[in-house]
């Protein structure tokens, strides 16, 4: 394919990629430009300049391309289009162009685990007999018992459920059973096919063509499954992602999903050293996720151990040592990150008095609902701490407004297929994906200028409107671009972290020229030096209260 003309940023003299503070933006809940209610494309476009302002180095964007919406996207028809929801071929170029324009770089979804059920490729499959080439495609199997009514294994979704659905001959007769490790319209690839690795080979020379600067991986610890698919529990406290993420399951960390993303970096490399790879990968301990960032394979993966880590001094700093070592002795940088698309969002999810495992979400009904000013306090604390260390950071659309996971949406108006596929018992992730508010006192918080929205927002959030905030001594908004600024000047991501002495209950260290002082629950502490920065007011006595991160300048000589 002809490279097309768009505007590519200048080769960068270092690996920005090392360095970035990545902008993640959830493309049906950005801006929306045409007034249905679900974001666009031309809506990102016309909202650039804010993230230019806010001082992020690129954008990551969900994806936006030919799909039914079964998962709001993530369930891909067509790897090389765009879907008519978010606009054109066309409208992509023209974001492309205006985001390198203002020097942002773009890195672009991709979803190489499993397809939609209206692929052509799937629809082929479907179509074609037991042990075609169509349907080798993918994984199917035949049934266990005596007539295959039982599924191939024990597996379950990750949606809930069963991760097995049976197929239908045409004489009505039933069939072979397909894999769907998600929902059953989003089917399993097989990767031990060649046609499957080559077809993506093709998909990602699309968009570097178009001028993407790179693509996020979803689920980069799966695609590859345990030979013979053996039955397989997880533990019953684990995660969304896989269960036990200690030790490999059958679905996800098989050594040989490595292959793949040699090949890929390969493909990246036949357009520069700029492109990326960046891996969501639900892997621990973190010694065993850096072998997704081996010189040879992706250049980032988020710190989900970073994430999950709890709101307590002593757990921070072994899980930010262990990420720096990890990560280091592999050369790759820590790839800090608190909230995404498929998570409570952190200014809810640090003051929840329940346990609440990932991928469960939060709604009326759950345990111990957070607690609003206790979490917006410890957001902007972690915050400013993840933002003081060195290596790369992401930052999740809504995060610099102090936005709160939406509690409150009433059951009609849910989306996620996990509120479905467990009958309610799961509310899932729409929580943290309504639409962000970006004036106050307009319709839709001018997410459009139309008023609808393809999830309710919440009355209080006019309070949280960039426009309301902009300006604002001590809002949200203004402590990060603040703190986006100074990061950037004093060169904190291409740093060193040097730990300094904190008392039980505070978190401190050095990296360059600022000193980074987090008070999870101590007594309030005394500060040496000139405040920078602080994500709290400090105390009448000018010290540093629970709760709350301070950068400081370092006195030399100390």
């Amino acid at each position: 394919m002809t490279a097309l003309a768009h505007t590519p940023l200048a080769p960068a003299t270092t690996e920005w990629w090392r360095t970035a503070v990545i902008y993640q933006i959830y493309p049906r809940s950005f801006a929306d430009a045409n007034g249905d209610g679900i974001g666009d494309l031309p809506g990102i476009t016309s909202r650039l300049e804010h993230l230019k302002d806010l001082g992020v180095d690129a954008i990551w964007l969900s994806p936006f391309y030919t799909s039914p919406q079964r998962d709001a996207g993530y369930d891909v028809a067509d790897y090389c289009d765009v879907d008519p929801l978010f606009g054109t071929l066309a409208d992509a170029d023209a974001m492309i162009a205006r985001a390198h324009e203002l020097g942002l770089r773009v890195i672009a979804d991709i979803v190489p685990n499993h397809t939609s059920d209206q692929h052509a490729w799937f629809q082929e499959a479907i179509a074609a007999e037991p042990g075609s080439n169509a349907r080798a495609r993918y994984i199917f199997r035949p049934g266990r018992g005596e007539a295959g009514e039982l599924p191939p294994n024990n597996w379950e979704s990750i949606f809930g459920g069963p991760a097995w659905t049976r197929t239908t001959l045409p004489d009505g007769t039933p069939g072979d059973w397909y894999l769907h490790l998600f929902d059953s319209t989003q089917p399993d690839l097989d990767w031990t096919n060649e046609e499957v690795r080559e077809d993506f080979d093709r998909v990602l020379r699309f968009w570097l063509d178009r001028g993407v600067d790179g693509f996020r991986v979803d689920v980069a610890h799966g695609l590859i499954k345990e030979d013979g698919l053996p039955d397989f529990t997880p533990a019953e406290d684990g995660g969304s992602m896989g269960g036990d993420e200690v030790a490999p399951t059958p679905y996800f960390g098989q050594e040989g999903v490595h292959d793949v993303w040699r090949r890929w970096r390969a493909v990246l490399g036949e357009y520069g050293t700029d492109r990326i790879l960046a891996a969501e990968a639900w892997i621990h301990p973190l010694p065993r996720m850096a072998k997704w960032v081996r010189p040879d394979e992706m250049h980032q993966a988020f710190n989900f151990a970073f994430l999950a880590a709890p709101w307590d001094a002593d757990g921070l700093r072994g899980v930010i040592q262990e990420s720096l070592d990890a990560f280091g002795s592999v050369g790759a940088p820590s790839t800090w990150v608190l909230s995404n698309h498929d998570v409570v969002r952190h200014a809810s999810r640090m003051a929840l008095t329940a346990e609440n495992p990932q991928g469960h979400g939060i709604g009326p009904a759950s345990p111990g609902l957070p607690i609003a000013d206790l979490g917006l306090a410890r957001a902007r604390a972690a915050t400013l701490m993840m933002l003081g260390l060195p290596g790369s950071a992401y930052l999740y659309q809504g995060e610099e407004l102090g936005l709160p996971e939406h509690v409150f949406i009433p059951d009609a108006d849910r989306q996620d297929p996990t509120w479905f596929r467990t009958a309610g018992e799961r509310y899932g992730r729409d929580g943290c994906r309504v639409p962000i508010p970006w004036e106050g006192d307009v319709a839709a918080y001018g997410f459009n200028a139309t008023g609808a929205s393809w999830l309710p927002q919440p009355d209080e959030w006019a309070n949280l409107a960039r426009d309301t905030q902009l300006g604002v001594e001590g809002s949200t908004l203004e402590m990060y671009r603040a703190a986006l600024r100074l990061r950037r000047d004093e060169g904190l991501g291409e740093g060193e972290l040097r730990w300094e002495d904190a008392p039980a209950g505070a978190v401190a260290f050095r990296n360059g020229g600022v000193r980074v002082v987090t008070n999870v629950d101590a007594a309030p502490l005394a500060l040496d030096g000139e405040v920078l920065l602080a994500s709290g007011p400090l105390t009448a006595a000018d010290e540093l209260p629970a709760d709350t991160t301070a950068w400081l300048r370092v006195v030399p000589g100390r």
